[in-house]
């Protein structure tokens, strides 16, 4: 197995926990993230809920010596954009941030898409065809599936839409650490991989680009960009693999009409 950490059911309920708290982040920022606003600022907004609101812990500040509470990943930054109290969010750009709350030693980690202002049809598109392929591999969840076909179904979407699926990041194993095996690559032939079985938890986060898949890190050694300069996009949620099929631990409240939350 890898390594794989199986997850007992009072693990997943944990995890499940944490996931739900997660899930209010994202909801008390969607009236917070607008134009205007620093991304330091959205940072400090995260850390105060997540501390002081949920009685969690912002699980990224402090990971591998990163100093902040969330990535904040704008137009051409693939991710891990560092916040800033000089950058202001602007009409037209798009913003991921991505965000891991820890809560009675489990971590659930998830990233929402923020359009700001007036957004281009050709960014909105992007943002789409992204939350489209995740929810692709998403649904090829469940025991006796393959990673390979969750990466196949991620990168057969974004082909179908002339976008390219970045490679040098993935999904990953989560838990009691914020990064277990397995990796969840987001391209890949079915069939292949590691064998899903019931109780793992894991991550699906494509990051697809308008051009190129290639990217390349700046100098601050967290900031990547896309070598092109064309813009890129990500979701994330952190899943379970049920006895039939799959659970989003981090579903939002505005998914669940558009989306099911278990494959059932």
């Amino acid at each position: 197995m890898n390594n794989v950490q199986v997850k007992t059911p009072q693990q997943q309920a944990l995890m499940r926990e944490s996931g739900r708290l997660l899930s209010e982040v994202f909801q008390m920022l969607d009236s917070f993230v607008v134009p205007g606003i620093t991304t330091m600022e959205i940072d400090r907004r995260v850390e105060g809920f997540i501390t002081n609101t949920l009685g969690a812990r912002p699980a990224s500040k402090g990971q591998y010596d990163y100093p902040y509470s969330l990535n904040t990943s704008i137009n051409e930054v693939v991710c891990h954009g560092m916040p800033s109290a000089s950058r202001k969010l602007k009409s037209g750009d798009i913003v991921n941030l991505d965000i891991t709350l820890e809560k009675n030693g489990y971590i659930a980690d998830s990233s929402k898409m923020y359009l700001i202002g007036d957004v281009s049809p050709a960014a909105r598109k992007l943002v789409n065809a992204t939350y489209d392929a995740m929810w692709c591999g998403i649904r090829s969840v469940r025991p006796g599936a393959t990673l390979g076909d969750i990466g196949h179904a991620i990168q057969q979407h974004a082909e179908q839409h002339d976008y390219s699926v970045v490679r040098e990041y993935c999904g990953h194993g989560i838990g009691r650490e914020m990064h277990e095996a397995p990796q969840v690559l987001h391209f890949g032939r079915p069939g292949t991989g590691e064998v899903l079985k019931e109780g793992m938890t894991f991550t699906i986060e494509p990051m697809i680009n308008q051009g190129t898949h290639r990217t390349k890190t700046k100098k601050d050694g967290w900031t990547v960009v896309t070598r092109d300069k064309k813009l890129s996009a990500q979701w994330e949620h952190t899943i379970l693999v049920t006895a039939d099929g799959f659970e989003v631990l981090t579903l939002r409240d505005e998914e669940r009409s558009t989306q099911k939350q278990t494959s059932s």
